[in-house]
């Protein structure tokens, strides 16, 4: 009887059609290093600096699709204006040997009217209970539109030189929210049961591939559940994650937890940093956000490799598509396990933040252990320039590359 060979994760690997070098991905972690929209070359230090660090891969986090796909300010806008910058940025990443990947997404229930001059959509008409804001239903032309979008921020990647899309599924933005029961209510094709309500990711997957053809990868990132009563949960997502395999549109899924809508530590897992939040909130807010915040945003302690009891119910059901493991990664060990446990790709998000160079360090030394503390003040970082609050480089000053220059050279001559 022949035995299973976990890969070695820091070995190259196939993409779709891109090779890289490890099985490692910088996750999409919010950014606020583009306050105009567009590339600056802070933005482009921060990701040449994961590159330096050893990263098979690093994301550039929640390229809107339009301008009313926006959830926050500063983030850019995948548009012909942007394609100088977005040239500069792959240029940089891969002359420091990694492959570049832009996260494309519509926010729907969590775009704010007061940034995008417009009401929310939504799959149908709901009130997002973290900002009291009632979301229109989304029309069926509207729908088509979006698609569209989709497929032409597609195409501005590619001209733009990334290696590959990341289609942002989760969270309960608006491809998300058709998934939910909760979310979405509708009598048309595109709700019902979760053969119906995958209709809208499934028709953003196709498009996208039509545009990109086998030019470069295509990865969509999916709620397993969102941690809220009544929407997505986990039996559903199998459903869903088993439809877009069957489409064969995508080079692989990367599994995810929680939502932007409420209760968001349910993704981040760990400390809850409410005094953190309240010193960024206008005064009127401080005091309720003390009070409730902790409620309001959820407690769900941290353990390592958290997702992992529900990522790998996706193994044995997902045929076509490559699985990327997320959350709770933050040494060797994990990742190892992750490929043990039948993924091919492992995502890092803070544990990054806090060291840049740490895939290089565990390269180095396979018993290295991240400095992260999950301490999530990081997560207020993204109302300024996200960061480890812990690293003064980061906090006060664009990243500098060259300690992580330095473990470069060391491992890879």
């Amino acid at each position: 009887m022949s035995v299973a060979v976990s890969p070695n994760p820091m070995d190259p690997a196939q993409l779709g059609p891109v090779t890289l070098r490890n099985r490692v991905i910088k996750a999409a972690t919010s950014e606020g290093r583009s306050p105009l929209g567009l590339v600056t070359d802070d933005l482009i230090d921060f990701h040449r600096a994961f590159a330096l660090g050893g990263v098979g891969m690093t994301t550039v986090a929640y390229c809107c699709v339009s301008p009313e796909a926006a959830s926050a300010p500063g983030q850019i806008v995948m548009s012909v204006e942007a394609l100088p910058g977005l040239q500069r940025l792959t240029a940089a990443v891969h002359a420091a040997g990694a492959a570049i990947s832009a996260q494309l997404g519509h926010a729907g229930v969590v775009a704010p009217k007061r940034l995008t001059g417009v009401t929310p959509v939504a799959p149908s008409r709901f009130l997002n209970p973290a900002s009291m804001a009632y979301c229109r239903e989304i029309t069926r032309d509207e729908i088509q539109t979006v698609i569209d979008q989709f497929g032409a921020a597609a195409q501005v990647a590619v001209d733009a030189g990334f290696d590959a899309v990341e289609l942002h599924f989760g969270h309960l933005y608006l491809p998300s929210s058709f998934l939910s029961p909760l979310v979405n209510r509708r009598k048309d094709e595109y709700g019902g049961d979760i053969d119906s309500r995958s209709r809208f990711v499934r028709e953003i997957a196709q498009r996208v591939r039509d545009v990109v053809g086998d030019r470069i990868a295509v990865i969509a990132k999916l709620d397993m559940d969102d941690g809220l009563p009544g929407s997505i949960w986990i039996d559903e997502a199998l459903r869903a994650a088993q439809l877009l395999d069957a489409d064969a549109t995508l080079d692989a899924l990367e599994l995810t937890q929680g939502s932007s809508v409420f209760k968001p530590m349910y993704l981040f897992r760990g400390d809850v940093p409410v005094k953190e939040f309240a010193t960024v909130m206008p005064p009127p807010m401080r005091l309720p956000l003390r009070l409730v915040g902790k409620w309001a945003m959820g407690s769900y302690p941290y353990e390592d490799l958290y997702m992992l009891p529900a990522a790998r119910q996706f193994v044995p059901v997902v045929h076509n598509t490559k699985l990327v493991l997320l959350g709770g990664i933050t040494n060797r060990d994990h990742v190892e396990q992750g490929m043990h446990e039948g993924f091919d790709f492992v995502a890092m998000g803070r544990a990054l933040l806090r060291e840049p160079g740490l895939v290089n360090a565990m390269i180095a030394d396979p018993g290295v252990r991240s400095r992260c503390t999950h301490n999530n003040k990081c997560m207020v970082t993204v109302f300024g320039r996200t960061h480890c609050v812990l690293d003064p480089e980061q906090r006060y000053g664009a990243v500098s590359p060259l300690e992580i220059s330095k473990v470069a050279v060391s491992v890879h001559n």
